[in-house]
């Protein structure tokens, strides 16, 4: 069996693992540390929870602490980006514990955090900056650091950071950086959009996998609980009444939804809290060391969270509302079953996600379990209520300003189709709508020539 003693990183590294209690790396970190030591450029692909940080992060490490001198002032000799403040201040906790007792300086760079102070720490140079793009696009315009002596570059979570359309930040930022450079990209997945990525930053870099691109820890429990949008809450209750005092996220896919949700279950008596974008960056962290330290049971949060969240003791996931991207599903079960443990993953479907859902199977390459509810039919589908779509604007009644609407919304008169006027009828969310106001009944505007001989 290989340990970290095996791989020949400094004695230095060793003692802070010792005191962390790592002994044996996993499956990733086996295959890339030794190749990454050699100033190999590497492309790695593993599931979230398995070790990415580490088996970047150390052999990283180990190379710096040859170097055996301080960093000039504004100089950072090597970048590490991420697409979420959660998952920068979980890499950069992580450097810290590998580097006790070492003079290696580490730098946490986001947004929501004063910039002022960021600036500050930079004057005095860095051997590594944690960073998500913006922020450091925003230091690099105040000439607040410089990029011309990073020799080391690590996209973290590349895929997310695309998803989130950081694809020209990265453009922006690898202007900055010498062409002589060591590049480490670590996905969890791998759509084309991150093989063309790594066509464009990395050189003759080495590929290592654990598992193929896309797939879950086999260690999480999956299923599916089939049950219509209105009812989703009180059946999250059920499920948390059934596991007390065990741990657990569940991600709504709005942030106004999940501050509901997360008010609602502290009105049932549940010890809950929320993170999302509408958070500031300091209410987040607090709220992520409450649950981290127990005095929280219920995390709702959206996909901000998906990444980033490093917490042992998360024993379920509930997927409230299914994602729209498939391989979102993939990073937030990855929430639970770390480092080893087991956990437990249920997806709630309405009718309406079907197609999610499907999406998400594919992706898998195989059928979630079904624990609860019978899968939706097409006369369920096609009655479920559409989410509105975003900027879409209602028809405008024939009581409106403008010109009148036929019951299709068309402009221009017409005999009105489906129920008298005076009468309800029935709105796509199954209930009924209000009756339209009495009034006088205006004339349709003429359009062009007249009709009228």
């Amino acid at each position: 069996m290989t340990t970290f003693s095996d791989l020949g990183l400094s004695p230095k590294l060793m003692a802070g693992l010792d005191k962390a209690g790592y002994t044996t790396p996993t499956p990733i970190q086996v295959q890339a540390i030794p190749h990454i030591m050699k100033g190999r450029d590497i492309m790695g692909l593993a599931q979230t929870g398995t070790g990415k940080t580490a088996a970047f992060g150390l052999p990283l490490l180990h190379r710096l602490l040859d170097i055996g001198h301080p960093p000039a002032p504004r100089t950072v000799r090597s970048l590490i980006l991420a697409p979420t403040r959660e998952l920068v201040a979980q890499i950069s906790d992580n450097l810290t514990n590998y580097t006790k007792g070492t003079p290696v300086k580490v730098v946490t760079i986001t947004g929501g955090a004063s910039i002022f102070r960021q600036t500050e720490k930079l004057a005095k140079g860095a051997d590594v900056v944690v960073a998500t793009p913006g922020r450091l696009i925003d230091l690099l315009d105040r000439k607040a650091l410089t990029l011309e002596a990073c020799g080391y570059l690590v996209l973290d979570e590349a895929d997310q950071m695309l998803d989130m359309g950081f694809i020209h930040a990265l453009r922006k930022i690898a202007q900055y950086i010498p062409l002589k450079r060591q590049t480490m990209l670590f996905s969890a997945t791998m759509p084309k959009l991150i093989e063309d990525l790594a066509g464009t930053y990395l050189r003759d870099p080495i590929k290592v996998q654990v598992a193929p691109p896309g797939k879950p820890v086999e260690k999480i429990e999956q299923s599916v609980h089939y049950t219509p949008q209105g009812d989703k809450a009180k059946l999250l209750e059920a499920y948390l009444k059934d596991h007390v005092g065990e741990q657990a996220l569940v991600f709504g896919r709005t942030k106004h939804g999940s501050e509901k949700l997360m008010k609602l279950l502290v009105t049932w008596g549940f010890k809950a809290g929320s993170i999302h974008g509408n958070k500031s960056q300091n209410q987040r962290d607090r709220t992520l060391t409450e649950f981290r330290n127990g005095e929280l049971d219920v995390l709702v949060a959206t996909d901000v969270a998906a990444r980033g969240i490093d917490i042992p003791g998360v024993r379920h996931v509930y997927n409230y509302d299914l994602p729209n991207v498939p391989e979102n599903y993939v990073h937030r079960i990855g929430r639970t079953a770390r480092a080893g443990a087991e956990g437990r993953a249920v997806a709630f479907c309405a009718p309406a996600e079907m197609g999610e859902l499907k999406d998400i199977e594919k992706l898998l390459k195989t059928t979630l379990p079904i624990i609860g509810g019978a899968p939706w039919g097409l006369a369920d589908i096609k009655a479920a209520p559409k989410p509105p779509q975003r900027g879409a604007r209602p028809p405008r009644g024939g009581g409106g300003q403008g010109k009148p609407r036929s019951a299709q919304g068309k402009p221009g008169g017409g005999k009105p189709q489906g129920k008298p006027p005076g009468k309800p009828m029935r709105g796509v969310e199954g209930g009924l709508a209000a009756p339209k106001k009495s009034g006088p009944k205006r004339s349709p505007r003429p359009q062009g020539r007249s009709n009228v001989a």
